[in-house]
């Protein structure tokens, strides 16, 4: 009995000791109001944790690296190195001793018109895709 009474006093002196703290909920994911810094972690590891691969994105990397041959990368810098010589003889004509000839020009797959306009020399480049962009180069 005495065993008995000792745990009752021991139970009574530990509940009069403790105390309770209320519950708050903090919600972690932004969408929910939470911490706006936690987004990118959040989305990192939700990026780690994805096994599930889009089929389509397969495909189209197969195809752009089968697409990338050595000798459409050889196509593709003969073409920058084309247009970058253009451009720098256009400018050197231009600002130079000589003129540039009014004319069309066409080189792989852009067309270049040159002509002469009102506030100066007018250059028309016209890509295969559709693009075109209109340069005017002032007269002085």
């Amino acid at each position: 009995m005495k065993k008995l009474l000792l745990a009752a006093f021991l139970l009574i002196g530990l509940a009069a000791r403790s105390s309770a703290q209320s519950f708050v909920y903090h919600p972690n994911n932004p969408n929910f109001g939470g911490n706006t810094f936690n987004y990118s972690w959040m989305l990192s590891q939700a990026q780690a944790q994805d096994r599930n691969v889009d089929p389509t994105a397969r495909r189209t990397a197969f195809a752009s690296s089968t697409s990338n041959s050595a000798l459409s990368t050889f196509a593709q810098n003969l073409q920058n190195q084309l247009l970058s010589r253009i451009t720098n003889n256009l400018l050197s004509k231009q600002f130079g001793e000589s003129s540039l000839q009014p004319g069309t020009y066409k080189f792989g797959d852009f067309q270049v018109e040159i002509s002469n306009g009102t506030d100066g020399i007018v250059l028309r480049i016209v890509d295969g895709k559709g693009g075109e962009t209109s340069i005017t180069i002032p007269y002085f």
